[in-house]
């Protein structure tokens, strides 16, 4: 499971001191140039690529209404970019060197000055400003205020079935505000209309799983359906719980005591305090410290059915328990967005590095590179920066629809999980056995074939590709210094000969065959809500299980942040700090047997029995060394110890 947002296209100073660090990683930060008028500067990346003379239908009304976002660039983005690349590299001696969130804002942010000239410029070119923020002036008009100001013409653009509107030409700012602007977003307004004032919607219709199941990997075989890869196979287990997953990613006696982990969705569970306390009770799980569990909401909501509100509170859910199960003493804070649009989450973010709510921020939610666009782009990497600078890292889950190809028809990456500065998580298929002993992994992709009516063989075995851990080769970040090196050429050159990005950093269990158990409240039939268990996966599942044992590694370094990890995760590369994680861990096919309610609850509309094949991933390869489906690997029993301070 993973939520997809929805594209809302919405001291000394290290610049001196380290002069080449702001180009040695992708900064995300559009560049200024000289506009088509004079005394102007444009925001490159503000036309959306869909913005093309043949889908030009006309201008936009003049008296069409536009919100928008200007985000402040502050007073020394190129000197950001740097101090977080020198205190994430344990080279640079500057390492470790965190800034305070005061200090971040005092060195980095925008000045008053700044703040009260681009106020100025923006009212008096008819907008009214209706916010203003550390990071962005949100702004609302008509389209010829919007034009004037910034410099453009707005015209409506078929994108296609439907008509959007942009900017006709690049935007631009005056000259005369130094450099003050990042970038605008809201010019265009694909694909939403904003609803206000929304409520949240009761829980989710119940799901249910129908068993047979393996308590653990291999338990219970399915001795009466038939074989696959000429063998029987297992029984899909039940989901494993945090015994099982510490055991299998060496927590040993660490349990993230005195760490701060921080999640972001959108919405919020209403039940999940009492979720969170039933699911450690009944699996095992210490109890919740008072106070470990916080949330941090918004007043409002907005855009609950376009963002399927309901099916966030899963998300939360399995986010908050898995952590918990993992690291059982880190404090636990959920900060919620108002909606699944970038605004909104990127004010989830900026809560967190703002206050300094957590020094480890776990998101399991994204979308696809084609649906973002470089002003986007720009507003997260600067958020990311400014954690990175504090000592905050941030892990994205990488997808789960592998190369994207049977989904959207295009082999991509997904977003924000594509930034130089988030740490990507991929996925894998997990076999813990008796005993809580790891077995082997698999990269996490699968391929479905049904039980034949006759009960004697399955159908077009394998079967077709269901779903997968996203991975693969960036088309617009460039490749980052701490993959060079590691990365293999033929990945990150697949798109570029000077190389790019590649995902994801890392992996951890994410196949929802193999997946962990989860306790919420659901609807039932009848129409009660109550609580109820049932497995699940996704790099929603990875992401949240990494981000736990980076809080017992914390922890095992004596409580100082990692901060923005990827350098370090690079710098173990090849060490028994990883399984080297590969598709085909014992030298023959691997599947399990899976039994499914019809309905998704009983048996009143029958069963579906199915065979799952592991370790097959789109396009996308688990093999030796690095890979884009699971990284430098999945952490082992001597990761969380190689962070112990000696």
């Amino acid at each position: 499971m993973r939520s997809n947002r929805a594209t809302a296209r919405a001291g000394v100073s290290m610049a001196a001191t380290l002069p080449m660090l702001a180009g040695a990683l992708v900064l995300g930060i559009p560049a200024a140039h000289a506009a088509d008028g004079p005394g102007r500067d444009t925001l490159a990346g503000t036309r959306p690529a869909w913005a093309t003379a043949e889908a030009d239908r006309g201008a936009t009304p003049d008296g069409a209404r536009v919100t928008a976002r200007v985000y402040l660039a502050g007073r020394d983005a190129s000197g950001l970019a740097a101090y977080a690349r020198a205190v994430s590299d344990p080279s640079s001696p500057l390492y470790g060197r965190y800034l305070s969130a005061a200090q971040a804002q005092a060195r980095f942010g925008a000045t008053r000055a700044q703040v009260k000239a681009v106020t100025s410029w923006l009212s008096s070119a008819g907008l009214k400003v209706t916010g203003v923020t550390r990071r962005y002036i949100a702004v609302s008009g008509d389209a010829a205020a919007a034009e004037r100001a910034f410099g453009t013409r707005l015209h409506d653009f078929a994108k296609g079935s439907k008509t959007y509107r942009a900017p006709a030409r690049t935007a631009s700012v005056p000259r005369g505000l130094g450099g003050a602007v990042l970038t605008v977003t809201g010019l265009d307004n694909a694909p939403h209309k904003a609803h206000h004032q929304d409520q949240l919607p009761p829980p989710d219709a119940v799901f249910k799983n129908a068993g047979p199941f393996s308590s653990y990997y291999g338990s219970n075989t399915a001795t009466t359906l038939p074989s696959a890869y000429g063998q029987k196979i297992p029984y899909a287990v039940k989901g494993y719980t945090g015994k099982q997953l510490r055991a299998a990613y060496g927590a040993g006696r660490y349990t993230g005591k005195g760490v701060r982990v921080a999640i972001t969705d959108a919405y919020a569970s209403p039940t999940i305090a009492s979720d969170a306390a039933a699911y450690a009770r009944k699996n095992g799980d210490p109890a919740w410290k008072s106070g470990g569990l916080r949330q941090v909401l918004p007043k409002n909501y907005t855009k609950t059915e376009e963002c399927g509100a309901a099916g966030w509170y899963g998300e939360e859910t399995l986010d908050v328990e898995a952590v918990h199960a993992v690291a059982p003493d880190a404090s636990v804070t959920y900060v919620g967005a108002s909606s699944c649009y970038d605004d909104d989450l990127l004010d989830s973010l900026g809560k967190i590095v703002d206050s300094h709510l957590a020094d480890i921020v776990s998101n399991s939610w994204g979308d696809i590179e084609a649906n973002e666009t470089p002003d986007v782009q720009a507003a997260y990497d600067q958020v990311f920066q400014l954690g990175a600078v504090q000592g905050i890292g941030f892990y994205f889950s990488s997808g789960d629809n592998g190369d994207e190809v049977a989904n959207t028809g295009t082999k991509q990456v997904d977003t924000p999980a594509n930034s130089a500065w988030v740490t990507a998580v991929g996925g894998t298929s997990l076999a813990v056995g008796k005993g809580e002993t790891y077995l082997w992994e698999t990269g996490w992709g699968t391929e479905k074939a049904n039980l034949s009516a006759d009960g004697g063989s399955w159908t077009d075995f394998p079967g077709a590709f269901t779903s997968g851990a996203g991975g693969g080769t960036s088309r617009t970040v460039p490749e980052p210094f701490y993959q060079r090196g590691v990365v293999p050429h033929s990945l990150a050159r697949a798109n570029s000969a000077a190389g790019n990005r590649v995902v994801p950093d890392i992996a951890a269990v994410a196949d929802p065959n193999t997946g962990f158990l989860v306790g919420q409240t659901q609807t039932f039939p009848d129409g009660s809500a109550r609580y109820s268990e049932y497995r699940i996966g996704g790099t929603s599942l990875a992401a949240p299980v990494i981000a736990a044992v980076q809080a017992l590694a914390q922890e095992a370094r004596g409580g100082k942040a990692i901060g923005f990890a990827n350098p370090v995760i690079y710098a173990k590369y090849g060490s028994k700090a990883y399984h080297d994680v590969t598709d085909d861990p014992t030298g023959s096919g691997l599947a399990v047997a899976r039994v499914d309610f019809a309905n998704g609850y009983d048996a009143a509309d029958g069963l579906l029995t199915s065979v799952r094949s592991l370790g097959k991933d789109s396009s996308l390869k688990a093999v030796k060394g690095y890979d884009d489906v699971t990284g430098v690997g999945t952490p082992a029993g001597g990761y969380v110890q190689s962070y112990r301070r000696r």
